[in-house]
């Protein structure tokens, strides 16, 4: 604080609140605030704190001259009002000192405790029973005993009741109270409370326990109290743990780095911590659970579909050649697939009917709720049908596998968790052929994006398409579209040449998860095709080739993953579902085996989900 002097000047015109300011008359204060606050007033020989007078008329802006100023008292209700401020920036300095000085005495309370801490150790008493390695899920009787009841010890074997037990994973929730510490580990498998008391609680490594802290416990098995309540209704009374790896705390606590109110940037550059929450973990069971149905239900269902496994690096375009992702493959250009159809196709001969459950990837730079540039493709290409036998098909298909991931009860109740009003789609799903979709829209006043109505022709945008599909409020199979809008390869109807043998699959809440057609099998309309698009056929001799030899009435399909689970699970994004999606516009996927994004099956123009 300034020496006292007689007289401190402030000027609200070309004073400075800062330490450039003395409170002299030639570098006065801005405020009287803060004139208190550097030169405390005093009931007696306190300082005298004058201000500026303006002239009447005198220029008022940044180049008013000194001159036009008088130094006169600062008037007694600015004095009151300013001592008034003064007194509460005083008890607001006092209590921000108080605490400091409390934060310091409970710091140094809390390092002491924290060195006598280090000098305790524990170890395992060799004379307990052999601990059973378990995982924790492991809900056999004849392998774990829960104990139940009282006992004057947290941990006794001795009326062996309980089995004691070692297990393994990391600290998913932590709740510490007076000599005791409840935490529950997770290890991927399931849920387990652990409770720790007595010298457990008071060494280094239980006092300083982060979340996500791996460790090793040995305890005893019991049931859970009546009128409490844990993961299965059991818990571990520990009574010997080793800390594994310890995880940060403090500002680098995993709360920190991905807490519950951060802002999307932050979970998407955070994903690979994201994953370890509940809700992002239950989405990668149940997208693995709707895989293991997806695959189950081809080999049942009759006739069979035989996996096959077409590759990623292509030289031909499927959907366009606006959305692919091209590279140098040793001095030729090649792409990432948009699509396996097309290999598909060429399986069916020697195959029968075959599916895939491979990446496709779109060079779509969007961060649209719709759009992925690598996704999980599930297709189908199916030999000797029409198109009522694809309808039928694709609605079994989608309502068994619903059906058996309901039918294993830890996924049914991630499904509920995470979608608490999911229903099983209604059977048969409603058929609407394009052109009445159209008629729809018009009679519903549903404009264009242009704020024009819709008419034959059209792309109907997604916007659109789920109002519509939400109104109906059922699934829906979306047919016939226009030639124009559609890939080249689609069959034309036999009773209406403008337009085609196609289907999207509408579900309410997510709009199209399927997109599926009748394929060209004559060998001159599919040159006429690719000569209308302006497509070389010459790198689809291969193609072109299953028309030469024995074709065939044959349709298919492909299905978006990410939106199928985003409609199961109610998620906005598809980027959710893709767990493993990486942040920024490359939108790099790590595994391709997920929140909430993106060109998985959606453009309309190419039929993108094909």
């Amino acid at each position: 604080m300034a020496a006292p002097i007689r007289s401190v000047y402030f000027d609200e015109d070309l004073g400075k609140d800062d330490t450039t300011a003395d409170g002299s008359e030639q570098n006065p204060y801005k405020t009287l605030l803060f004139a208190h606050i550097q030169h405390p007033p005093a009931p007696s020989d306190g300082p005298q704190y004058l201000t500026r007078k303006k002239e009447p008329g005198a220029d008022q802006g940044p180049g008013v001259s000194e001159t036009n100023h008088d130094w006169v008292p600062a008037t007694k209700s600015a004095l009151k009002k300013a001592g008034n401020l003064y007194d509460q920036h005083k008890k607001k300095q006092a209590k921000g000192e108080q605490i400091a000085i409390r934060e310091k005495q409970e710091w140094e309370k809390r390092k002491q405790a924290l060195e006598e801490a280090k000098k305790l150790q524990i170890t395992q008493d060799p004379h307990l029973p052999k601990a059973v390695k378990i995982r924790l899920n492991e809900k056999d009787p004849a392998l774990v005993k829960l104990r139940s009841g009282k006992s004057e010890k947290e941990v006794d074997y001795s009326e062996g009741r309980g089995t004691r037990v070692r297990v393994t994973g990391r600290v998913h929730r932590l709740r510490t109270q007076k000599d005791v510490i409840f935490l529950t580990l997770q290890d991927g498998y399931g849920l387990l409370q652990c409770v720790l008391t007595g010298n457990l609680t008071k060494t280094y490594d239980a006092i300083t326990m982060t979340l996500e802290t791996s460790l090793e416990i040995y305890g005893e098995m019991w049931e859970v109290p009546p009128e409490h309540h844990a993961p299965d209704d059991r818990e571990l009374h520990a009574d010997y743990y080793e800390i594994i790896g310890k995880a940060a705390g403090d500002k680098e606590a995993i709360t920190t780095r991905v807490a519950p109110d951060a802002d999307p940037q932050t979970l998407y550059d955070n994903r690979h911590l994201v994953l370890r929450g509940d809700n992002s973990s239950s989405v990668m069971k149940v997208r693995a659970a709707l895989l293991r149905a997806f695959r189950q239900t081809y080999e049942e269902i009759t006739p069979s579909c035989l996996e096959v496994t077409p590759p990623c690096m292509v030289q031909t375009q499927v959907e366009g050649g606006a959305t692919l992702f091209a590279f140098d493959y040793y001095g030729q250009k090649a792409y990432l697939t948009q699509s396996s159809q097309l290999y598909l196709e060429t399986c069916l001969p020697s195959l029968g009917n075959v599916f895939c459950v491979a990446p496709s990837f779109r060079a779509e730079k969007s961060l649209t709720r719709r759009h992925l540039s690598e996704y999980t493709h599930i297709e189908a290409e199916l030999d000797f049908i029409n198109f009522e036998d694809l309808l039928a098909h694709l609605e079994l298909v989608m309502c068994r596998v619903v059906e058996l991931a309901l039918s294993n009860p830890q996924t049914a109740k991630l499904i509920r968790d995470l979608n608490p009003e999911f229903e099983v789609p209604e059977r048969p799903f409603k058929r609407m052929k394009y052109s009445d979709a159209i008629e729809w829209l018009v009679e519903h006043d549903i404009k264009t994006g242009d704020g024009e109505p819709h008419k034959f022709g059209d792309d109907i945008a997604e916007a659109a398409e789920r109002k519509m599909t939400d109104i109906i409020n059922r699934p829906i199979f979306l047919t016939h579209f226009p030639t124009e809008i559609k890939a080249f390869y689609m069959k034309k109807d036999p009773q209406d040449p403008r337009v085609t043998e196609s289907v999207d699959c509408l579900m309410p809440g997510v709009g199209e998860i399927v997109g599926g057609s009748m394929r060209m099998d004559d060998y001159d309309e599919l040159m006429e095709a690719y000569k209308r698009v302006e497509i070389d056929p010459t790198p689809y001799y291969w193609y072109t080739d299953q028309r030469k030899y024995g074709t065939s009435p044959h349709g298919g399909y492909g299905l978006g993953l990410e939106r199928f689970l985003a409609w199961m699970c109610a998620h906005k994004s598809k980027d959710e579902d893709n767990e493993l999606c990486m942040n920024d516009e490359s939108r790099y996927v790590l595994d391709h085996l997920d929140v909430d994004h993106q060109v998985s099956s959606g453009g309309r123009s190419n039929d993108l989900n094909e």
